[in-house]
């Protein structure tokens, strides 16, 4: 069961590390058309393709706790801002810089918070090797950050990073680690999915309905506030857009794919789930992205010191990846 858990947990990583690529790549469209054509896939149709076929979801929802839903919609809307910060730091610092700060923090937050915040909290082995695991997470982001600035500031590439991006990257960090907080807050309601007679897997499909539904709002507001404020809805359907909207349309399959496998990892992940699932889902999609970053050509012509600064902090998020992973073979 935990190795299972633990290899759809590295499935929704690798989505989860991969999903900006098609951003970077794309040069017609503007920020604004390919992330608002991303949040319509990945938190409107994703969930709606896998909840709404089934005819309990609306029992589901009426007799869950009122809290758990208020917290499903609450910190999903929340977290709905973290995206647009996260969006806006891929824009201006980089796949793997971005990814790398973002959900180093997104990890370590969004994984401590839920773990103290039971009521049968206690330190023991497996506790410790998570703590373990997700303060070498948060070391290898910051080495990871360090190479990121020692590359801004050489000649080849200054004035291609401006500080925005790395000030939306850490704003962008705490505040996804809000969506972690509120699926596990939220977690009443796939309980009583499954009392009903729906599987874990749809009934958890349920508190994403809600909580990226929620995000959503947020961010098409603002994509279309762009797109009306810079004259750039018409990009949509200018010559050359299918191209566009593919890439758009595969950020959308990608990220969504990666959480509704989170979902159903974490089940399988033990009672600490969330806490265990959520870093070494994210530790992997850093390693991913920082190897996009990489094959993108991010780190090209780069200073010898600042690429193995660079490696020297993949390695502790390897070594992080591994922590978290053992952590969840261990009893309570």
């Amino acid at each position: 069961m935990i190795i299972v858990g633990i290899v759809l947990a590295t499935l929704s990583g690798l989505c989860n590390g991969l999903f900006t690529a098609p951003m970077k790549l794309e040069s017609r469209w503007k920020w604004e058309n390919i992330w608002f054509v991303f949040i319509i896939v990945a938190c409107l149709l994703m969930p709606a393709a896998f909840v709404l076929p089934s005819a309990d979801w609306r029992d589901t929802l009426a007799q869950a706790p009122r809290f758990a839903v208020l917290a499903a919609l609450g910190f999903g809307f929340a977290w709905g801002f973290g995206a647009i910060c996260f969006g806006k730091s891929v824009h201006h610092i980089g796949v793997s810089m971005a990814n790398t700060l973002v959900i180093g923090l997104s990890a370590a937050l969004g994984s401590l918070v839920p773990l103290l915040m039971r009521p049968n909290f206690h330190l023991g082995a497996k506790q410790l090797l998570l703590f373990s695991g997700v303060i070498a997470l948060l070391v290898g982001v910051a080495v990871c950050g360090s190479a990121g600035r020692m590359r801004d500031g050489e000649p080849q590439t200054s004035g291609g990073a401006p500080l925005a991006g790395y000030l939306f990257a850490l704003a962008a960090g705490v505040m996804s680690a809000i969506f972690n907080i509120g699926y596990a807050l939220a977690l009443p309601i796939s309980d009583t999915g499954v009392k009903i007679g729906l599987t874990r897997f749809a009934a958890t499909n349920c508190v994403w309905l809600l909580m990226l539904g929620a995000g959503s709002i947020p961010n098409i507001l603002y994509c279309v506030f762009l797109m009306h404020r810079n004259s750039t809805t018409q990009l949509l359907h200018a010559p050359g857009s299918l191209v566009s909207l593919g890439r758009g349309i595969a950020m959308g399959l990608l990220w969504g794919g990666s959480i509704f496998l989170y979902g159903a990892a974490t089940p399988r992940l033990g009672t600490l789930g969330p806490s265990v699932g959520w870093p070494l889902s994210l530790a992997i999609g850093l390693v991913a992205a920082n190897l996009m970053g990489v094959l993108l050509g991010e780190w090209k012509g780069v200073s010898a010191p600042a690429v193995r600064r660079m490696w020297v902090g993949f390695s502790i998020l390897l070594a992080a990846i591994a922590l978290c992973g053992i952590s969840a073979g261990f009893p309570e």
